[in-house]
C-alpha cells in the first residue's frame, strides 16, 4: 500500500470522526473534506490507476452524499410535478 492510499484511508477515518461529531460541525467538515479530497483523489488515481481512483471516488461520494445531493439540486433547479 503506497502513501496515497494510506492518506485516502486517513481521509476516510477523519470523515467518520466528523460524522460522529455534533451536527454544527458537519457542513464545515464537509467543505474541508471536499477541499482535501479532490487533490487526494487525483493523487490516488495518478499512482494507482483509474479503477482504484473510481473506487475511491465512489467511497468519497458515499461519505459526502448530502453535499453531492445539494450540489445536484442546485444545478438542476426545482423540479416540477408531471402533468
Amino acid at each position: 500500500m503506497n502513501l496515497s492510499l494510506i492518506c485516502a484511508c486517513v481521509w476516510a477515518i477523519v470523515a467518520t470522526a466528523i460524522a460522529m461529531g455534533p451536527r454544527r460541525f458537519h457542513w464545515p467538515g464537509a467543505w474541508g473534506l471536499i477541499v482535501t479530497g479532490v487533490p487526494l483523489l487525483g493523487w490516488v488515481t495518478y499512482h494507482n490507476g483509474p479503477i482504484v481512483g473510481l473506487i475511491c471516488l465512489a467511497a468519497g461520494v458515499s461519505v459526502l452524499r448530502w453535499p453531492v445531493h445539494a450540489l445536484l439540486s442546485a444545478m438542476l433547479g426545482p423540479r416540477r410535478a408531471a402533468k
